[in-house]
């Protein structure tokens, strides 16, 4: 372990009892200041951690010795839960931005957690066969990205191996087909919607989630053109505002971006209440408040996936359940009988409703789908459950049991509350997990959307 400042300052006070007049200056001088930086850290570790109310008990990392900015050597494992590679620094398990599994790196310190550590690569002693050259000028700056430094091959495959690790962690599931990850058409520029922090100078940009500096970001390499395009012409003219979002119709070229810009100068529109997306052909209004899927091209997948496994049939229920502004539900009436959308969102069932306001096969539950679900009678053959990233609530679980519809399609951005979800699905009940899809909606990053198929026994 290494020396603290607090012991090296006290044998610098200490030597300079006996040294010649020039050194004992030299000494005393070094020792007091780094006797203050010790101090000055040690607050600054005492006010970070009253901040954290949710973490009960002693750091840890207060034994190590190191803090933001010092560097250490480390040998890289499995990626990380957070989208970085993680490896072990005497115990302590550390998440590494910009590295690869098998490379042995030099590391700085950028954040430091009650029981864990945050790095980022500085130097690669051997570098990986899938690594590859970012092209983003951010990236690990801004930290959106986790991935941009591993070649798209091998992105399809972590993520493939992220979901394979949480559903082999029940052991019912050990024989469960795990497919490849249905890649992305679009590995940049693929997303409509931006959240941008801005600065009172009026500049805009992101904030990084581990050290939460904020950074300038004149170009996303990960957004539609058009985001670009309006982020070009609000760029240092938005003074006064700190948070902005922008959403845009990749097949309608419509744009929504909120709050109101308060410059008149600019030449956008803003302040609206909504905008529209086209998916096969068909237009979707989507409110700032409502979801929508970042990745256009593959929610029309989405959409294809489910159709195909699920085989619907035009004498069939299906019930949409955090179904949003309807897009599942919309897409899938044609080809059954009657269509229940839920959806607790106010704004979203009444994009929903205008949505399918030509589609007679269609009606609305506006209500939590746990307080729903348990209300419903009657036969249900299909059920979609596309929850948020928290994953489905125990009642809603229990409910499907209730249901016990023949066809269950489970649509999940978190692999690991995906997986606890299904095994709370299949225990005690006559479902049996046929099949995962893994389908990538996030390149360069370590998200992973997935489509699970369950069937009645």
């Amino acid at each position: 372990m290494k020396d603290s400042r607090a012991n090296i300052a006290f044998r610098c006070l200490s030597s300079a009892k006996t040294a010649p007049p020039l050194i004992q200056l030299e000494s005393l001088y070094f020792g007091i200041y780094i006797l203050h930086a010790s101090t000055w850290t040690k607050l600054k570790r005492r006010r970070y951690k009253s901040r954290n109310k949710k973490f009960q008990g002693p750091w840890i990392t207060d034994e190590l010795g190191i803090d933001r900015g010092d560097r250490i050597r480390l040998q890289l494992g499995d990626p990380h839960e957070t989208g970085e590679t993680s490896a072990i620094y005497e115990g302590i398990s550390v998440a590494v931005a910009g590295g690869v599994p098998g490379e042995t790196v030099d590391v700085e310190i950028t954040r430091r957690y009650p029981d864990s550590l945050a790095a980022t690569v500085i130097e690669i002693d051997n570098p990986s066969s899938d690594r590859t050259e970012p092209l983003c000028p951010y990236y690990l700056a801004c930290s959106g990205c986790q991935w941009q430094h591993v070649t798209y091959e091998r992105q399809l495959e972590l993520k493939w191996e992220r979901v394979e690790r949480a559903i082999r962690e029940y052991s019912e599931f050990a024989g469960v087909n795990i497919l490849p990850t249905l890649p992305s058409p679009d590995q940049f520029g693929y997303r409509n919607h931006a959240r941008f922090t801005v600065r009172k100078s009026g500049e805009i940009g992101y904030v990084n989630r581990h050290t939460r500096q904020w950074l300038r970001v004149d170009k996303c390499l990960l957004m539609a053109d058009q985001i670009n395009s309006a982020l070009g012409k609000m760029q240092d003219h938005v003074r006064g505002m700190s948070q902005m979002s922008i959403r845009v119709g990749v097949n309608t070229g419509d744009m929504l971006i909120q709050p109101k810009l308060p410059n008149p100068a600019i030449d956008l529109e803003s302040g609206g209440r909504d905008y529209t997306e086209a998916l096969n052909g068909r237009s979707y209004r989507v409110a700032g408040s409502s979801f929508f899927q970042v990745n256009t091209a593959q929610a029309e997948n989405l959409a294809e996936i489910l159709a195909d496994r699920l085989q619907l049939r035009d004498d069939e229920t299906l019930i949409d359940a955090y179904s949003g502004v309807g897009t599942f539900a919309i897409m899938l009436a044609p080809y059954v009988r009657r269509v229940i959308v839920i959806e607790e969102s106010n704004s979203a069932v009444e994009d929903a409703k205008h949505n399918a306001q030509d589609i007679p096969n269609i009606e609305f539950i506006k209500a939590r789908t746990e307080d729903a679900m348990p209300k419903l009678s009657g036969e249900v053959d299909v059920l979609i459950l596309d929850p948020p990233r928290r994953g489905c609530h125990p009642e809603a679980i229990e409910a499907t049991k209730q249901l016990l519809p023949g066809k269950i399609a489970m649509v999940s951005c978190d692999p690991q509350t995906m997986a606890r979800d299904l095994a709370s699905l299949c225990a005690d009940s006559p479902f049996i997990l046929e099949e995962v899809q893994p389908v990538d909606l996030f390149p360069q990053t370590h998200h992973v959307e997935c489509i699970a198929i369950l069937k009645k026994a």
